[in-house]
């Protein structure tokens, strides 16, 4: 791996007498046919399919296929819920058109991190880092890896329960597996995100296609009264839109690898268009159509709805349903993983994280170090933390900083109003997103006040590490080549200079 070239070395030019070197002389690292100038940087693979790909792949989870039963609880009644949905999808893409203008106008990839760090500065950013490495993302990881492990061996273990032990297993293989691809290859990561995107949008499929079949036949007793005022719930109406927020959210992870897009100016934009616009279509027929087959006491009964759903409509080929659910959850640990090793790549280029983070594999051109630093923290918490409970304490602070990166949009309009902006919205569509989260942050600490307290706490504490670690600057200070090896096919072996 290497970061950068220091004095011409890992630039790709072979030092031998023919090129002006001297014998005995090591021969440096051969150059990669498509390597500009020898440079080793990340290169920009990712193009309109493939960030597609990554937005619909990361916000289709297994939630749309197990529970979307929270937001028909809170809402009280069908009609509203399909309200819900909608409404949630267009707030969706309010948030999303706010981060397409973030990121055409700060093309550095990082997502939530680099908007804060550009807008607010360094303190807040490094909170928001803090928060986001010990906890968020490697328990967000677990538990959507726990999904896979659990739906990828229902079908071996039907009609019994799977083991637990079974389950934590095949999660950690699922992990293993997930972190070997994004190290490997950038190309080979977008295919199968592709690939995966495309069996997620399949199984939908064959929800959508069976329900509303069954509608245009004549079922539609279950929408009868579908509006029926004394069964809305309008105090339950804010938690209902929490869990269709959750529900969408994903769509800002393009913004964590803007600068491995084709064209970021054009691609960025449209792919999150395109992707709310499918996503939000997905959602509302799917609903449509576990309505169109199930009562909305059964919905609510139902463990995994689309199990519930494929039992009644598909008989015997209901054993399918679990496998493309754990395919779902496959796509989504790729897709994160993939972007939050960008976030991670970018802070330690920024000096907030160790250096060897924003290092760059020599011939595979991936930031191997960023990749698998969340391996030991996600395994660690999948074996021995209670995961969900961190999940709910922390979940409001994803839409406190996402509140506060939108939030910065309309700062910097005032503060900086000659920044280039290709792609710009109407004030309106940030000003009512950041009201949004700030609502929902309000609405967790009215709900839920000692979890959300905990959770604050916990983020806090970035407050003493930022003084501890970038302050008073205790981290190594560079990252010296001192051996170049031919056999080693062009890697550079690296040695720490610690510097206090």
């Amino acid at each position: 791996m290497t970061r950068r070239s220091v004095n011409g070395e890992g630039t790709g030019v072979n030092n031998t007498p023919q090129n002006g070197g001297h014998p005995g002389d090591t021969p440096a690292p051969k150059e990669e046919p498509d390597a500009p100038n020898g440079k080793v940087e990340l290169r920009k693979k990712v193009t309109l399919l493939r960030g597609i790909s990554i937005i619909i792949g990361t916000i289709i989870g297994a939630g749309i296929f197990i529970s979307p039963k929270g937001i028909l609880k809170n809402s009280g009644s069908v009609g509203m819920s399909l309200v819900v949905w909608i409404a949630c999808g267009v707030l969706s893409l309010f948030g999303a058109l706010s981060y397409a203008e973030l990121g055409t106008s700060i093309q550095k990839s990082g997502g939530h991190y680099t908007y804060i760090l550009e807008a607010f500065g360094p303190q807040m950013a490094f909170i928001r880092l803090w928060a986001d490495l010990i906890a968020i993302r490697p328990a967000g990881l677990a538990v959507i890896s726990l999904a896979f492990g659990q739906y990828i061996l229902e079908p071996i273990f039907m009609p019994c329960g799977v083991p637990e032990i079974a389950i934590k297993l095949a999660t950690s293989i699922g992990i293993t597996s997930v972190m070997y691809l994004n190290s490997m290859s950038t190309s080979w990561t977008n295919r199968i995100q592709i690939l995966l995107t495309f069996s997620k949008l399949l199984a939908i499929a064959i929800i959508i296609v069976p329900g509303l079949y069954m509608l245009f036949k004549g079922e539609t007793k279950n929408f009868e009264n579908a509006f029926e005022v004394s069964n809305i719930k309008l105090t339950g109406l804010p938690l209902a839109f929490y869990s269709g927020m959750y529900a969408y959210a994903g769509w800002f992870y393009l913004n964590f690898v803007t600068e491995e897009v084709e064209n970021p100016e054009k691609t960025v934009p449209l792919a999150i268009c395109i992707s709310m616009a499918i996503v939000t279509f997905c959602y509302v027929l799917t609903n449509v159509a576990y309505y169109t087959v199930m009562s909305a006491e059964e919905l609510l009964a139902s463990q995994a709805v689309a199990v519930t759903f494929a039992g009644k409509m598909m008989g015997n080929f209901s054993v399918a349903v679990p496998v493309f659910v754990a395919l779902s959850c496959f796509g989504s640990m790729n897709g994160c993983l993939f972007a939050f090793s960008r976030m991670f790549y970018v802070a330690s280029r920024e000096g907030h994280l160790p250096e060897v983070l924003s290092m760059i594999h020599v011939r595979r051109h991936t930031p191997l170090a960023a990749v698998l630093v969340l391996y030991p923290m996600t395994v660690f918490q999948l074996f021995v933390g209670d995961i969900y409970s961190l999940l709910n304490f922390m979940s409001f602070l994803r839409w406190l900083f996402i509140g506060v990166a939108v939030l910065g949009l309309i700062y910097m309009r005032y503060t900086r109003p000659d920044m280039p902006r290709p792609f710009k919205v109407p004030l309106f569509i940030p000003a009512i997103f950041s009201f949004t989260c700030f609502f929902m942050v309000f609405l967790s600490l009215y709900s839920d006040p000692v979890n959300t307290g905990i959770g604050f706490a916990i983020s806090l504490t970035g407050i003493p590490a930022y003084y501890i670690f970038i302050v008073f600057d205790r981290r190594p200070k560079e990252f010296v080549p001192i051996l170049l090896l031919p056999e080693n096919e062009g890697r550079i072996i690296y040695k720490t200079c610690f510097t206090f």
